[in-house]
């Protein structure tokens, strides 16, 4: 067996030994495994890669770049819902509004407003997610949730965007558990949010946990996961 089939064949296993993982944790915590979503996170994975997973069912994938997103959205089937995960800048908006179906990462008020303008033009109403620094890390980008439910009233009146909950990216750890306070957090500040019933605002999605996490963020209430090296594998600039 070549080198690309093995790491092909090993995309389905790992697949299903994610599901069986999440459907373990959603057991342990009397949720529904069809209340959470799988993004698989393919930044650096060639469309080769990700056909394997969209052949298993994928149909949920995430993107850090702008390029990347674009690209690959060219090459892949249309019926691929597209996540941009990454950090956005301003003056890359205009590539992904009517692409990604879920923007994770807005962080500002000039970001947001930024999309709106973008989504007007295109006659498009854009789905985001506010992006929350749980941890306070300084390497990582995000209001702190101090800051999250004033930024949220401020960009809940733009429009053509609708706000569907909050993101967080939690801390590298060697034990999971370690996270579980900040995924605790961050659903307890979606429900603080919900009680404040903001116009255009809904916390139906919480996106949190990675590859070395997840379970932990799917006991806390995640919707959606990012999980990248637990689909991929490490990263293989050989395959294509």
């Amino acid at each position: 067996m070549n080198k690309k089939q093995d790491l092909l064949n090993k995309i389905d296993l790992n697949l299903k030994k994610v599901e069986a993982r999440v459907a373990a944790a959603c057991q342990r915590s009397g949720r529904s495994f069809h209340d959470v979503t799988l993004i698989a996170v393919s930044k650096h994975k060639p469309p080769s890669l990700m056909q394997e997973a969209y052949a298993y069912g994928c149909r949920h994938f995430g993107e850090n770049k702008v390029q990347e997103l674009t690209q690959k959205y060219e090459q892949l089937p249309e019926d691929i819902q597209w996540h941009m995960i990454g950090h956005l800048q301003r003056n890359k908006v205009k590539y992904i509004v009517g692409k990604a179906c879920l923007i994770h990462s807005v962080d500002s008020f000039r970001l947001a407003e930024e999309i709106s303008k973008e989504s007007l033009k295109k006659n498009v109403v854009s789905q985001i997610l506010i992006e929350v620094n749980m941890a306070e890390e300084e390497s990582k980008f995000g209001v702190t949730k101090e800051e999250a439910s004033s930024l949220i009233q401020e960009i809940a009146g733009l429009p053509a965007i609708r706000i569907k909950g909050l993101m967080t990216i939690a801390p590298y750890v060697e034990n999971p558990e370690k996270n579980r306070q900040y995924f605790a957090g961050l659903r307890h500040l979606s429900v603080d949010i919900m009680d404040k019933s903001i116009d255009n605002v809904s916390m139906d999605i919480l996106s949190m946990g990675m590859t070395g996490d997840y379970e932990v963020a799917v006991e806390e209430g995640a919707t959606c996961i990012r999980v990248g090296t637990g689909i991929f594998g490490e990263r293989d600039y050989e395959v294509v």
